[in-house]
């Protein structure tokens, strides 16, 4: 199995965006980065960054085992993992279907339940991992305007309390990276009025929150959510 000193990274929906930001993020701060799309966006990135690319889908089981699989026959090991997803689909909550439930849960919170299985085992032998999940602003403030996505990132900050708590001695990190309104969402003066920084979030700004919370900096730091927003949330 070749090995390397340098740390590596896997980063999902990887393509554009957040994900994109947070891989040539983590690149220029020396990791190898293992990158996924739906699309050859990300293929396209990992070439550019001299990392390893796949086509897949975070609601594949199969394709993040592939992911994972190749990052550890490539490097030997995994020390950082970025599970950023699409959206889910959005609409009055009542008018919403069971089928469109069921792939939100796909999409947010079993996305992290599967990679979690594959990336635990490698990351237990290491003595150290972490793992960043980004969700959204909405998942301790429930925005109509986002049901599916409030309701289940909530879940997913449950699930991410227990498992952080369950594997805290092992060495390895969970937290999630709670975004507001960013620029790779199509910026409205409406919007912009209710943010009290007055403007959208920069894609680069949310990969630096997370390359921190998986750096050594954030060392002590898990279970945690942490807002990225410009004070958009009022709750505290």
């Amino acid at each position: 199995m070749p090995e390397t000193n340098e740390a590596v990274a896997i980063v999902t929906a990887a393509g554009r965006g957040m994900g994109a930001a947070c891989a040539r993020e983590l690149a220029s701060r020396g990791y190898r980065v293992a990158l996924m799309s739906t699309s050859e966006a990300a293929t396209e990135l990992a070439t550019e960054l001299g990392g390893l690319g796949l086509r897949g889908s975070v609601t594949e089981p199969k394709d993040l085992a592939a992911l994972v699989d190749a990052t550890v026959e490539k490097w030997g090991r995994i020390d950082a993992v970025v599970n950023n997803t699409g959206h889910p689909a959005t609409g009055p909550i009542l008018e919403l279907s069971d089928d469109d439930w069921h792939a939100a849960l796909d999409l947010v919170v079993l996305n992290v339940v599967r990679m979690a299985r594959q990336v635990t085992p490698v990351m237990e032998q290491q003595g150290s991992g972490a793992i960043v999940n980004i969700s959204t602003f909405s998942a301790y403030e429930p925005s109509a305007d986002f049901p599916l996505s409030s309701a289940l990132r909530a879940a997913l900050g449950g699930f991410t309390k227990l498992f952080a708590t369950r594997y805290a001695k092992a060495g390895i990190r969970m937290n999630n990276l709670l975004p507001g309104f960013i620029d790779s969402y199509p910026e409205q003066d409406q919007l912009v009025a209710e943010i009290p920084a007055g403007r959208f979030g920069k894609v680069e700004e949310v990969a630096k929150t997370a390359a921190f919370l998986l750096s050594g900096d954030a060392g002590y730091i898990t279970g945690q959510n942490l807002r990225v927003d410009g004070g958009l949330t009022r709750s505290v």
